[in-house]
């Protein structure tokens, strides 16, 4: 082997304990054995253990699902195979729930083991070369999907490197469509939990009687449609991480229960009495001034200052205009591939009209825009009368804004705004609304105003 990988086996029978370690001990490098959890954890802490093999009940405080959470807690990427003479099928789901690699019943089949000991070292393997090639690409100074080199954004992915391989919960605040899940994605691949899952939940898209069940799951016949039982999003991210996009949209009582599993850790289902444990690591997203909410009594105080632990600020489009150029590249070689077309290039005049937009939807209304320019444009290269007309119409008002009054400058700019907001959004009104932070009826208003049908 290239790695040393060693075995801790908990078991509170010797025979089982000197019977495994020396069936066990041609296919790894050193095991260790313990007769009880806080022997085990004395072990684990104080050696460098690749895989536990621990029985389920073990005699003190303490049993062996509990032994796995806290191994877990510990070092995540460890292999876990739990075995018992008394299993059941709720027992297996549980631990495999927790992380188990693999639950066998008693009495141990050594070649079973052998070859579920076989594959844990594979598997292990497989972390420790992808976690290397994170980490190098993290020395290099990149993170996989984000693009830019401007002062701004350097800052945030230093930021990034700083908190990731920590457990550290994080607050991202950017305007829409600066690309604060993929800020959190990058948190979660740098960090020790890369290979568990990253779990996105949109919270304003959620209806609010669905809310509580998304979150934390429900069990059969908690209400009416609750046809079998179901894990939320805190079970389903265990030892990786749950983003929570749109944090302020969440109602007042989810804000209750969101900072007690915060506080505590724990959770029940809905209709359900199990306490559950929750080690998810939680990075959360708005584009709101949590602030001004917490003074307008819209978003509590207590649970601010628990998801603003460590505060990310993802600057706006505008403020980092010399990415555009390396942006757009990435975008015309993205979708010249994606939809089969031959590669396309942007002339000066285009690019500098790109340059000088204003981008109220950020990286994502580029991204729609060259999208479609790589679709609708035959030609190999895109000149600036190919580019959507809100595009040419801000560059031409730009230039000419001092010659207007102020009424004209205010009005121009309004239309400008709806323009490439309703662009940003794919012509979706209300969205474009809640952009904008305007009522439905204002906006369809200002539409005929100026004749945007």
């Amino acid at each position: 082997m290239d790695e040393a990988f060693r075995i801790l086996i908990v078991d509170d029978e010797p025979n089982i304990r000197s019977g495994l370690a020396k069936g066990l001990e041609k296919e790894v490098d050193g095991i260790e054995t313990a007769s009880n959890v806080v022997e085990a954890i004395d072990k684990f802490d104080a050696g460098n253990f690749q895989i536990v093999i621990a029985d389920v009940r073990l005699p003190g405080d303490c049993d062996g699902l509990e032994l796995l959470s806290l191994i877990q807690q510990r070092e995540p990427n460890t292999t876990m195979i739990m075995i018992t003479a008394h299993g059941t099928v709720e027992m297996a789901v549980d631990a495999m729930r927790r992380g188990a690699f693999d639950f066998i019943t008693k009495p141990v089949d050594l070649n079973l083991i052998r070859q579920q000991i076989a594959k844990a070292v594979a598997h292990h393997r497989l972390q420790t070369e992808n976690r290397f090639l994170k980490d190098r690409l993290a020395e290099a100074g990149e993170l996989p999907n984000i693009i830019g080199n401007c002062r701004a954004l350097n800052d945030v992915l230093q930021q990034i490197r700083q908190v990731a391989d920590t457990d550290a919960t994080v607050l991202i605040h950017g305007e829409s469509g600066t690309g604060k899940e993929l800020i959190a994605r990058a948190i979660h691949d740098m960090s020790r939990r890369f290979a568990s899952p990253f779990i996105p939940v949109n919270l304003g898209a959620l209806p609010e009687n669905l809310l509580e069940s998304e979150l934390f799951g429900h069990e059969k016949g908690a209400f009416t449609g609750a046809f079998r039982q179901k894990p939320g999003c805190f079970e389903q991210s265990m030892r990786g991480t749950l983003f929570l996009d749109e944090i302020t949209e969440i109602p007042m009582k989810c804000q209750v229960d969101l900072l007690r599993v915060l506080e505590t850790g724990l959770f029940t289902r809905v209709g359900g009495e199990d306490v559950i444990s929750s080690d998810a690591r939680i990075v959360s997203a708005t584009n709101r001034d949590i602030p001004q909410l917490v003074e307008e009594g819209g978003f509590r105080e207590d649970l601010f200052y628990r998801l603003n632990i460590v505060p990310i600020d993802v600057p706006p489009l505008r403020q980092r205009r010399e990415d555009i150029p390396l942006l757009t590249d990435h975008f015309l070689i993205h979708f010249c591939t994606r939809h089969h077309r031959p590669t396309k290039t942007l002339s000066d005049d285009a690019l500098q009209v790109l340059m000088s937009a204003n981008w109220p939807g950020n990286v994502r209304q580029l991204r729609n825009v060259i999208e479609r320019l790589v679709v609708t444009v035959n030609d190999e290269r895109i000149a600036a009368k190919d580019l959507p007309a809100e595009l040419n119409a801000a560059a031409i008002n730009k230039s000419s804004n001092q010659l207007r009054s102020l009424a004209e400058v205010t009005e121009s700019a309004e239309k400008e705004a709806i323009l490439a907001s309703l662009a940003a959004n794919d012509f979706h009104r209300e969205q474009t609304a809640r952009m904008l932070g305007v009522s439905i009826r204002t906006l369809h208003y200002k539409m005929s105003r100026y004749g945007l049908h």
